[in-house]
């Protein structure tokens, strides 16, 4: 059991999707996916302050991606409604104050919002004392969103169906360089975009990390969006560069955080390099 304590920031790590093939359009409007999930460092923090009063109350977002969600009201924050589906589920009286530090860039395909949600639900399990085991939390999270699954698991792997079954890898100790070009990208636009393929065969993962893979969406999201297109075309003269997601944001991996850091020293001041380290678990996991 851990102690209520709000002064204590709990992580909510990003993510890149090294790959994504699109695989099938399913009758429901989703798509059936292949793609790996690498966690890394960058991440937001999240405080929990509980309530006798049966609300959830999140305060104003603060830290370095904050103003991109100043119109976010309470009931469409997925921190709220994560929180509110747990206290459904397990009955609990109590509520909860949240507070958000966003530092994952809003839009950029970095998981930012589902990840915030996976803690919120893995967090306040344990101090609602909810007993939900983590499939069931997974469960909770998937009617919030396909990615929050993976961050309630808290470990790098293949994603498959809508991303939720993922199948634990073991992935090369990585740094790696990742650029914002200073847009935000709604997946919902690129998975509804009529130019997307959507037939990818299935791979096995030997073939799959073999291939190296690639991003279906990535040509969708240049076509449509210049600044995504320069940023890709520039890092790419430094090393393989792709989009990560269906966001905004693309990265190039490197074999040491020093030669990442030689390229991020030479990234266009009109957009926000990140380099961070690739974890093979979450740093939520190992808070707990």
């Amino acid at each position: 059991m851990i102690a209520s304590d709000p002064k204590r920031w709990w992580p909510a790590p990003a993510k890149l999707n090294l790959c994504l093939h699109v695989t099938a359009r399913r009758a429901d409007g989703y798509h059936e996916l292949q793609t790996i999930f690498q966690l890394i460092s960058l991440a937001d923090q999240l405080s929990f302050d509980l309530r006798d009063d049966h609300r959830i109350v999140r305060l104003d977002y603060e830290g370095a991606a904050a103003d991109a969600l100043s119109g976010v009201g309470e009931d469409q924050d997925l921190c709220v409604r994560a929180a509110r589906a747990l206290q459904l589920r397990i009955g609990v009286t109590a509520g909860a104050t949240i507070r958000i530090r966003k530092n994952i860039p809003v839009g950029g395909g970095l998981g930012g919002g589902s990840s915030d949600a996976a803690t919120t639900l893995v967090v306040l399990n344990a101090l609602w004392q909810g007993g939900l085991s983590t499939d069931e939390l997974a469960e909770i999270g998937m009617g919030l969103g396909a990615d929050v699954p993976v961050f309630v698991r808290g470990f790098s792997g293949l994603g498959e169906g809508v991303g939720e079954r993922l199948t634990p890898l073991e992935l090369p100790n990585s740094w790696f360089l990742v650029i914002h070009p200073g847009v935000s990208i709604p997946t919902r636009d690129v998975f509804q975009a009529p130019e997307l393929t959507r037939n990818s065969p299935v791979l096995t993962i030997a073939a799959l990390l073999a291939s190296g893979g690639r991003n279906d969406c990535e040509p969708v999201v240049r076509a449509r969006y210049p600044e995504v297109a320069a940023a890709l075309d520039w890092l790419g003269r430094y090393a393989s560069a792709r989009l990560t997601g269906t966001g905004s944001c693309l990265f190039a991996r490197f074999a040491s955080a020093a030669e990442a850091e030689r390229v991020a020293a030479r990234v266009p001041d009109v957009w926000r390099a990140y380099v961070v380290q690739g974890l093979a678990e979450s740093p939520l996991r190992q808070s707990l």
